[in-house]
């Protein structure tokens, strides 16, 4: 990975790099089915793509539900109002490896009166015809067309709704598990049934206070719908989407291509947290290889002040990259990690090093940049032999450099161990954030894992729940070796390409050690 000073550019043109959940089609289908009352589904056979139909009441968070299942914030339309999908829309889950179509995916309008269907139905059509029949006639009426409006009533989104259902192998019935359980979702789970098709119950907005799911279990379970799951579209677990995969497979006779999707899936899952935390420790290495030499007699603050400019921008650049990665797009789609102080704030600032419980070696300007040789304390100043050998004597001087170079009057800026530790803690914290972020997420505060942080200030009493990688004075060998080898840096060279290639080794063995402090 190339966590250098790129350009970050920006999707405004809706363009989705395929990355490791290739196992999509980003092309999404306007699909309205058309008005044919003979439309029944066939009984899925093995090896067949299933076709599964989301629904649900409108606003529940259908289209949210998709777009994390998906990783695709650009998919359907999400509004905080009725009725935003007026139409099915169609996605395909692959195997990034094999191209093959896994399941089908049907996005449907929201059931805005089913109450108001039940009394139709009961009203025209015979209770002694099977379900499939009864609804095979109101897709015949000009009730379902949206043409007869004698009443006032429209069902023409309900009937695109039953037309997928017809046409679907099975249905994932979403619920949002704040909402009290009442009479017109039990009239939609009725009108439901007579698919005939198997029905699995999903729970979303799970994270709420406010969720009401063992109501909602014994009303379900009054229903004979006895399996039922949790996937909330904004606090993401990976667990809770296997899980989905897995009940949604119990329910079916021939479940292979399930079976085959969870196994991608979850190797596509670790693979990502490979990719994220190589890009991590390429950044970290890079950073810590970065050197600057200067005359002992030289001011160094000018050159601190570009250094700094420069750590900025490669934390930047790696965030983007992290969040490409997880296809969350620095855009106006939806609000990304990086619109949180934690992440906005300069690695630089001394009061974020204090939030994160870090302190610095005696003597030094916390969040300052130290040299080997420079005593932060006097900074500007010419540093004689005597003087650095009395700082090594003292201990202050923990990042001296050689007495050689003292002789030879040369000074050299590296970035300080503490700075490095904050990048590193930051770096990992915005990692879990985005493995715990669902694709319908809007607002940034919706991404914050349990237990990672959420602002930049500093709270004396939770110092000792801070918890970095490791100890500021234990850097790992990985970046310590880095320290002897600017060559290993494009910010220290110039050289982006030679540089990363030099470093790659040393970034896949602190990437294995990056995996041990993720919060997962």
């Amino acid at each position: 990975m190339n966590n250098d000073n790129n350009t970050h550019e920006s999707n405004k043109n809706n363009d989705k790099p395929a990355g490791l959940f290739a196992d999509k089609g980003y092309e999404v289908t306007h699909e309205t089915i058309a008005a044919d009352t003979t439309m029944t589904k066939k009984t899925i056979a093995s090896g067949e793509a299933l076709k599964l139909a989301v629904v649900g009441h409108t606003n529940t968070g259908k289209t949210s539900i998709l777009r994390t299942l998906l990783r695709d914030v650009y998919f359907g339309e999400v509004k905080n109002e009725a009725a935003t999908t007026r139409h099915v829309e169609q996605a395909q889950l692959t195997d990034s490896q094999t191209g093959e179509v896994l399941v089908a995916l049907y996005d449907t309008p929201g059931l805005e009166d089913a109450s108001g269907l039940m009394d139709w139905l009961e009203d025209n059509t015979a209770s002694r015809r099977d379900g499939i029949e009864r609804l095979q006639q109101f897709l015949a009426s000009d009730i379902a067309q949206g043409v007869d409006h004698s009443d006032n009533y429209d069902y023409s989104q309900e009937a695109k709704v039953i037309r997928q259902l017809l046409a679907s192998d099975m249905a994932i019935y979403v619920v949002d598990a704040r909402e009290p359980v009442l009479g017109k979702y039990k009239d939609e789970l009725a009108i439901l049934s007579w698919a005939a098709i198997p029905v699995m119950p999903v729970f979303n907005f799970t994270d709420s206070q406010d969720a009401n799911i063992d109501e909602w279990q014994t009303m379900l379970a009054r229903r004979n719908l006895h399996i039922s799951t949790r996937f909330d579209s904004v606090a993401f677990e990976f667990e809770d989407e296997m899980r989905l995969w897995q009940n949604l497979a119990t329910m079916l006779t021939h479940s292979e291509m399930l079976e085959q999707l969870m196994q991608r899936r979850t190797e596509n899952w670790a693979q990502l947290s490979d990719e994220a935390n190589i890009i991590i420790a390429d950044f970290l290495i890079n950073v810590a290889a970065f050197v600057r030499e200067i005359n002992d007699s030289d001011d160094p603050m000018p050159v601190l002040a570009q250094m700094q400019e420069a750590v900025r921008q490669s934390e930047r650049a790696m965030q983007h990259n992290l969040l490409n990665l997880y296809k969350f797009y620095d855009n106006a789609v939806a609000a990304t990690p990086l619109e949180l102080q934690a992440y906005q704030q300069d690695p630089f600032d001394p009061e974020l090093l204090k939030s994160y419980g870090i302190r610095t070696t005696s003597g030094a300007a916390a969040g300052a940049l130290l040299g080997l040789g420079v005593d932060a304390a006097a900074l500007g100043t010419t540093l004689g032999l005597g003087a650095a050998i009395g700082g090594i004597a003292g201990g202050l001087l923990s990042n001296t450099s050689s007495i050689a170079d003292r002789i030879t009057g040369v000074k050299r800026l590296y970035i300080d161990p503490a700075t490095l530790t904050l990048l590193a803690t930051r770096s990992i914290d915005l990692l879990t954030a985005l493995r715990h972020r669902g694709h319908a997420a809007t607002d940034a505060t919706q991404l914050i894992y349990k237990g990672a942080k959420n602002n930049g200030e500093s709270d004396e009493n939770e110092d000792d729940n801070l918890v970095t990688p490791w100890p500021t004075h234990k850097l790992p060998s990985e970046l310590k070796k880095a320290r002897g080898k600017p060559q290993w840096s494009s910010l220290s060279s110039g050289k982006s390409e030679q540089a990363q290639l030099l470093r790659a080794d040393m970034a896949w063995s602190l990437s294995a050690k990056l995996q041990s402090y993720n919060h997962d």
